[in-house]
């Protein structure tokens, strides 16, 4: 349902507000490279500095842009149950292909509270879920045998987006699922390694800026093409590893600008790269024949 390519679709802004031809170009690039679809308002999206009526308008934005032709994952969670139940809601309404649930983050919930979190969001929407586990940013790590009790007590959650870092647990995601649940990597210099061990696709951040190359790596790997896949993933491991010189999705930005596709905005606390990391990015993407 959600496994391939999807872009973590950045939300460009202009002069402080939403820049909706900018996003439309971006969601055509994205059509027109073969991606299989995008997750806006998630981190990447800038989801923490976008209030509740621009949350919503993004993924009606981009529903109304991705037109059918590539699915729209909504990022609609939340640290409040309540809040995600509402943005869930809303992008249901709205036409969204399926919901991204982050881990509930700061107030750091014990295991039995994430399971009630999550399958009370269930219970307020027919759009299948797709788990979302960072730790890094959360605190907390979605445990495998919640993830178990959620499948049974949930027909809607259908996967996972694994961001811990670690292969071991896609393998034990798969032990304890099976075949039919949803694995994908959170992390773009993981994709490979963790498709080795069960998961089916990425969800982006570096398919904002070669969507093409990303979707191309992960067909080749599904399709047991796996050293034209490794050769993608050595060719590009640099500038995967130098999106997250600084906090995402401040390089992704600045990326994007310097290819002339979006104003590089941000919304406080997050602001511009440093000179040097911005030195070193744009060196990388040379290398990487990115950009001229």
């Amino acid at each position: 349902m959600f496994t391939g390519t999807y872009t973590a679709i950045v939300t460009p802004f202009r002069d402080g507000q939403i820049d909706e031809a900018a996003l439309q170009r971006l969601i055509k690039i994205q059509i027109s490279a073969g991606t299989d679809g995008i997750v806006p308002v998630g981190t990447t999206g800038e989801s923490p500095t976008v209030n509740y009526e621009e949350h919503v308008h993004i993924i009606a934005l981009c529903v109304k842009f991705a037109a059918g032709k590539i699915k729209v994952l909504a990022g609609t969670g939340g640290n409040s149950t309540s809040e995600a139940i509402y943005l869930t809601e809303k992008a249901e309404q709205a036409g969204a292909d399926g919901s991204l649930q982050v881990a509930p983050y700061y107030n750091k919930p014990t295991q039995e509270g994430l399971f009630q979190h999550f399958r009370e969001v269930a219970r307020h929407t027919r759009l299948p879920i797709m788990l979302y586990s960072i730790p890094g940013r959360c605190g907390i790590e979605i445990g495998v045998e919640t993830v178990l009790r959620l499948v049974k007590a949930a027909k809607t959650v259908i996967g996972i987006k694994e961001a811990g870092g670690n292969p071991d647990r896609v393998s034990q995601l798969r032990a304890a699922l099976g075949p039919r649940f949803e694995i994908v990597s959170g992390d773009d210099a993981l994709t490979l390694p963790f498709m080795a061990v069960g998961a089916q696709g990425v969800i982006s951040v570096a398919s904002n800026v070669i969507p093409r190359q990303v979707a191309r790596m992960v067909q080749a790997f599904a399709s047991g093409k796996t050293a034209a896949a490794l050769r993608i993933h050595q060719y590009y491991y640099p500038f995967f590893k130098d999106l997250f010189v600084e906090t995402n999705p401040v390089p992704v930005k600045a990326a994007l600008t310097m290819l002339g596709q979006i104003k590089e905005e941000y919304r406080l606390p997050l602001v511009p790269m440093s000179a040097d990391n911005r030195q070193l990015l744009r060196n990388t993407m040379k290398h990487c024949g990115i950009l001229k």
